[in-house]
This record gives structure tokens, sequence and C-alpha cells, in this order.
């Protein structure tokens, strides 16, 4: 079976509307349909190379004008809307893939369609993980019902793209990074499919979560936006509910936001100000209800941008010029149980059973047996960590991936011209937790204890000086604030800094340690407090020798334990 296309697009049928509706694109037919369209309409569609990818694979991103407009200068000068829809970050849910390829052949044969588009600039980019889409099969998605082919997860690198936004490790994020900051989009769709309980919605949605995108964008996502969404997309026939998160095992005892930290997408829009909706459709529907329900979010959250623009265009540059003055700035947010708000919910019975793989109870679901009800609905975040806005930071260039990466970000710097004493705010870590395996490529530090100090260091020539009065300060703060949910120190950027370079022999130290502990104040008692906590370690030279090593003056090494991103005081 076929889809019914208008007259005008039959020159131009995608693969999912030729197949049975359980069919996706593959990335070889895929680009060369939008060069044909971008060949047939020059004035409607541009479609270009952006980047390769870690297999070596073209990037591509194309943008739709009413105008014939595609000059991104003339665009942002004059003060346009752009509207991002990203697909493909996973390839195995495909359904974005497909939809904005009919979506963007509309625009290309359907003058009204076209035309509501207005002043807004439609920008996107087909498929993102291109090594994922190459690696075609039908079974990595465990739990997924279609289509018959789809790609897989991971890039060629074997990461997940979207916990890649802040760590960049691929070449792929790179180019995002670059491409996303110089178009700097208002509102962005991030097209998935879901994972999870099982419930009656085919389509549920992910948002940048109000409180933490702040200012009066917030309040603006919450109560305008997202309303209308919803409100659309059940007119429309394709009934909505924010991403099943239980708070328990089923969403029978609620549900909670989801807090889309900057690895994510929609977390790291919310570092440029930009509206980031995560779509996720239900894996246990049909792949055509998938595909439908998602073209149709889309084209309502396209509609409200066009209709709402110049508000959305307002509070983003209100959040932008709160950023300069910002004086305190929060870098971690947790749920907020106290405030819940309520979501009518229509569900199906949860039921328990006797395993018949182990000795356990299994939970399944029974949609003979729907529900309908209102449930807790956790929508409201407050600050758990915030931080005193310093004056600048300063970076040490011996740190180049990270200054490379405020960069990409477009964070303006300042390099500093000559050898310079400065007064600065240093970070020293008094414990360091990780997680015992590794995390997409790196040893994530989950949990970090800190202690603050003023001191008067060495700035060099070259060094770089972040100022945080500028629009990009949000980037700034929450990569290089040790204890953001993402910083670039959780990530492991400065993982050098914890070890110590230098060691003893015990059979010389002995003597030292017995001196540092008679000559050093406050050594002795600390000494002594640590034996009393642990008696256990006294018959452990290494123990002994190593706290007072590590807790002496004499072999201090500056550099241990201590974060080497500084916040600058006293503005040079």
């Amino acid at each position: 079976m076929t889809v019914k296309l208008h007259p005008l697009a039959s020159a131009y049928p995608t693969p999912y509307e030729l197949g049975n509706q359980n069919q996706t694109t593959s990335w070889a037919q895929c680009i060369p349909f939008y060069s044909a369209l971008a060949t047939a309409f020059p004035q409607i569609l541009q479609f270009v190379q952006i980047g390769v990818s870690d297999n070596g694979i073209p990037m591509h991103a194309g943008m739709v004008s009413s105008d014939g407009v595609f000059d991104r200068a003339s665009i942002k000068r004059a003060g346009r809307p752009v509207f991002f829809n990203n697909n493909g970050i996973h390839p195995g849910e495909p359904e974005g893939i497909d939809a904005c390829m009919a979506l963007v052949r509309d625009f290309c044969v359907e003058p009204e369609r076209l035309a509501r588009l207005g002043q807004t600039l439609f920008l996107f980019i087909p498929v993102y993980n291109v090594d994922g889409c190459l690696n075609r099969q039908n079974t990595s998605r465990v739990n997924q019902e279609g289509p018959e082919q789809f790609g897989f997860r991971a890039n060629g690198r074997n990461l997940d793209m979207n916990r890649d936004f802040i760590k960049c490790d691929s070449l792929a994020a790179q180019v995002f990074n670059q491409f996303f900051s110089d178009w700097d989009p208002d509102v962005m769709v991030d097209t998935h499919t879901s994972n999870g309980a099982d419930y009656s919605y085919t389509m549920t949605l992910i948002q940048t979560q109000a409180d933490k995108l702040g200012d009066g964008l917030g309040p603006f996502l919450r109560d305008t936006m997202l309303p209308e969404i919803f409100r659309q997309m059940a007119q429309r026939g394709w009934p909505t509910c924010p991403y099943v998160n239980p708070v328990e095992l089923t969403p029978d005892d609620g549900i909670e936001d989801f807090l889309e930290v900057p690895r994510f997408s929609t977390g790291y829009a919310a570092l440029h100000h930009t509206i980031g909706f995560m779509p996720e459709t239900h894996m246990l529907k049909p792949y055509a209800d998938r595909y439908a329900s998602m073209r149709t979010l889309v084209e309502v959250v396209l509609d409200f941008t066009v209709s709402n623009a110049l508000q959305i265009l307002g509070l983003r540059a209100a959040a932008k010029q709160a950023a300069i003055h910002k004086t305190h700035w929060p870098v971690q947010w947790k749920a907020d149980h106290s405030q819940p708000s309520h979501f009518r919910f229509k569900g199906y019975k949860a039921v328990y059973s006797p395993s018949k793989l182990g000795n356990y109870t299994r939970l399944s679901y029974d949609r003979s047996e729907p529900w309908e009800k209102d449930i807790a609905y956790y929508d409201h975040f407050v600050e758990d960590v915030v931080i005193q806005t310093p004056k600048a930071y300063l970076i040490p260039q011996a740190w180049r991936e990270v200054i490379a990466r405020l960069q990409w970000n477009q964070v303006a710097l300042q390099t500093l011209a000559e050898d310079q004493l400065m007064q600065v705010q240093s970070y020293r870590f008094t414990a360091v937790g990780s997680r015992d395996h590794a995390y997409e490529g790196h040893m994530f530090h989950d949990t970090l204890d800190i202690v603050r100090q003023t001191e008067t260091i060495q700035a060099r020539a070259g060094d770089v000086l972040v100022y945080l009065n500028q629009e990009n300060a949000r980037y700034a703060v929450e990569t290089l604030e040790p204890q953001g949910h993402d910083s670039f120190f959780r990530w492991g950027f400065f993982n050098s800094v914890l070890e110590k370079k230098e060691a003893y022999s015990d059979y010389v130290f002995e003597d030292s340690a017995l001196e540092m502990l008679n000559e050093e104040p406050g050594l002795m008692e600390k000494f002594e407090l640590w034996k009393q906590q642990h008696p256990e370690l006294l018959g452990n030279q290494d123990a002994v020798l190593g706290f007072i090593f590590a807790n002496g003056k004499r072999h201090h090494e500056p550099e241990w334990m201590r974060y080497p991103v500084f916040s600058v005081l006293t503005l040079p």
C-alpha cells in the first residue's frame, strides 16, 4: 500500500511513501533525494555539505526559504526566525528522517505551504549520525515494532551521539557545535523514538526543562507554548503526553520531567537560550503511526514558531541580555516533588506475574484493560548548586581542547598579551568519585567535593580570559564550573591534575615524615585524627607514609588536585 500524495509531489516520492509504510530511507537514497530537490527548486531549497563523520561520510544540512534568501548573515541581520529540525541522531529511530524528506518536498511543490513559512527559515539536518545510518539491520532495537530495516544507535566510534554535545569526541559533534552556534536557531525539534512503559499514546514529548531554561523563555514555554502544542496535537488526531519518565516502576504513580542536562540535544540547546523539543514516539506502535505523528509534531511546533516568532525572538534577546548581567548562575538542578502538577493520563493496567525464566516477578501491561486518570506530574525543578558569577575565568593555554570547544560555541575569549600576576579563586578537590565502568568513552566523575581558596597566580602570555559579561556566558559557566551537570571536568578533560606525579622511597621518607610531623604546624593534629579514624591502617606502612606525604607541605605539588581553570576576582 502506497501513500496518497499531492499531485505535484508524485515526481519526488520518498522510499517510505513508495513502500508498505514500514520502510525507511537509507543514507544512499536520502542524500540524492535532497540534491535532486535542490537542483529542481534552487529558490526554495539549498542543500550543502557541512562536514564529515568519523568514518569519513559527508554530513549535510538544508535550508528552506520562502523568498530565496539563504545567506546566514543576511538572515540574522534581518532578525528572521530560524526553526531547526535535527534528524537521525539515532538512526534506529528514523521517523524524523522520513518525515523531514516529505515535508521539505512539500515545501518545494506546494506554494501555499511554502508561503505559510513567511520570514521563518526552515533549517534541517537530514541525517546527523551518518555512520549509524549506514550500519543497517533490523535487530538492534530490541523492543521496537518496525521499520523493516533501520540504522544503528551509535556512530563509527560506537558513541551515542546524544551524549556527545559537550565532550565532542566525535567529528560530527564538533561540526554540530559550530553549525548550531553559527545559525543560533530559535526553536529546535530533534526527533527520536522512546523505550519504556506501555501506554496509549503514540507521541510523547521532552522539552527543554522550563525552570532550567529560565528568564522569560521558561514561563513562555510552560504556560503558552506547551499547552498549545498539546492542544493542536490532540486536534490533529495525535493526543500527546509528556515523556513517560515514571517516578516508580509504572506511570500509575506519576511521572517526572526528564532533566535534559547539556550532553543531550535539548540541554545543549538551553545553553544557547534555544527552546528545544525531543519528540519520542512509542516503540510499540506501528511505524506508520509513528511516522504520521512525528510529521504532525514537527508541523505543529513549526506553525507555532511562525505564528509567535516575534515574541520568541524578543524573549531570546532578553535572555541573552540577562546573561550579560547575571550575578549568580545555577549549575545543578533537581526535581521539586513538593509542588506536582497533574496530567490526565491514558494508560494500561500493570500486571505482575511469575517469570518463566527465573525466580522473580515480571511486569507486563494488559492493553485490554485501559485506564484514564489524573496522575502526578513533577514538572518543576529547583536550583541545587548556585555559584556567584566571577568577573572572568582564566584558562591556561595548555588546555587547548577546552578552549577549542568554547570557540566552537562562539564564547568570546581574550588572549593575554603579556605575563601578569592575577588574584583568583581556585578550587581544590578533596574527593572525586567516578563510575566503575566506562561511560561514552570516559570515566565520568559522578561526585566531587571541593574547597575554595584565594591565591595569586602567574598568568602567561597566551593564556585565555573568558569574560562573563557576554551573551554566551551560560555555555562558559556550565562547562567550566566543575560542579556543573556536564562540566568539562566531569567528562575527564582535566584528569591529569588528579594524579600526583612524584613518589617516595619508604626507607628514606620514614625519617622525613617524622621531621614533617614535628615541624609543620597542624600536620601532627591532622595525623592523630587520621589514626583515630583508621586504626586498622596503622600497620600499613604505605597508608601511614602516604597520608603524611599527601598532607604535608614539604613535598606539596601545587597542581595536584587543583582545578586549573581559575575564577578571576579582579580584572587585569
